[in-house]
């Protein structure tokens, strides 16, 4: 296993203990130096501020999981580290993503065109078709009601609505 997934498999028990999920763990060189990022998420929809990752969140998870890495030594060089929440201009990776946020206003840039264009902003209305081929129900700033095959979505984000 290699340090990162023991990373991972630690971070995930440790937030589970505070019914949080791992949104993602990254190890990346910024700035001369290595920073380790655990990123956490609460499970299920987050409509409300209330239902989001707190900063106290963050620290019991911090503080819990840097004894453990502390103990086990598993990053041998230094590090800095980090605990987060995914933000309030998040990225969507899955189409489990699209669903929990739909009725929230995203940006998505497609690999291919869809209608003529690659770049869209607009409010996800949740997702239509089978796990083997999912279309993103998107409407455009226009009102008009698009589908964005997921397969074709190169990167997408949950954007600030003013």
């Amino acid at each position: 296993m290699s340090p990162l997934e023991r990373v991972r498999e630690m971070a995930t028990r440790v937030a589970g203990a505070y019914g949080l999920d791992i949104f993602d763990v990254e190890l990346k060189r910024e700035g001369g130096q290595q920073v380790l990022r655990v990123i956490v998420d609460r499970p299920g929809p987050a409509s409300k501020p209330e239902e989001s990752v707190s900063i106290g969140d963050c620290a019991r998870v911090a503080e819990e999981l840097s004894t453990m890495l502390d103990v086990e030594d598993v990053i041998p060089s230094g590090y800095t580290f980090e605990v987060s929440s995914p933000g309030l201009d998040r990225p969507l990776r899955h189409a489990d993503d699209y669903r929990r946020f739909a009725g929230r206003w995203a940006k998505i840039v497609t690999s291919r065109p869809v209608e003529r264009q690659t770049a869209f902003s607009g409010r996800l209305r949740g997702v239509e078709g089978d796990a083997n081929d999912e279309d993103v129900l998107f409407e455009s700033e226009g009102k008009k009601l698009m589908k964005l095959p997921l397969r074709f979505i190169k990167r997408a984000h949950l954007d600030l609505e003013f």
